[in-house]
């Protein structure tokens, strides 16, 4: 991680351990490419959390939901040609971000304010959902705890045999 030796030498500066922060989002059917990019910000920035932890350094992975930001607006370049075959898929979120700029729940100004408080905070958290879609992870991870149990017996089934 280039900023590591940075953060390294300053561990302890003014607003308390030094911080790297990232962004990811919950996986979508509808943009592939977009949801393993965030996917990888994830498991970098756990394995990151780790190798900078002994070193007083926090890492938080930031996921901001629906913000009110230019992101759906004149930032959006999108393909001028629909393909038919995505239609019920990525084609709905073609469709959505027609409709969507301006209109969602997700106040900047306040996400900032999380930010800087997350940053300032003397234990901050590994993760930190902002917005609404705190409520989708929660649920996510409830079907991912729930899958586990589910197949408990059979992933165990596949160590070796203990002498």
């Amino acid at each position: 991680m280039a900023p590591a030796p940075h953060l390294r030498s300053r561990p302890h500066c003014s607003t308390g351990p030094g911080r790297a922060l990232a962004r990811a989002v919950l996986a979508h059917g509808h943009n592939a490419g977009y949801s393993a990019t965030k996917a990888a910000l994830e498991g970098l920035s756990g394995s990151l959390r780790k190798e900078l932890q002994p070193l007083g350094i926090s890492v938080t992975l930031i996921e901001p939901g629906a913000f009110r930001t230019d992101f759906a607006g004149r930032s959006l370049t999108q393909s001028a040609t629909p393909i038919a075959d995505y239609a019920e898929t990525a084609g709905k979120r073609r469709k959505e971000n027609d409709t969507i700029h301006g209109t969602r729940p997700g106040d900047p100004a306040k996400a900032a304010e999380a930010i800087v408080a997350i940053a300032e905070s003397p234990n901050p958290p590994s993760l930190a959902v902002l917005g609404k879609e705190v409520e989708a992870f929660a649920a996510v991870a409830e079907a991912e705890r729930a899958e586990l149990e589910q197949w408990r017996d059979l992933s165990l089934s596949t160590d070796m045999a203990s002498p």
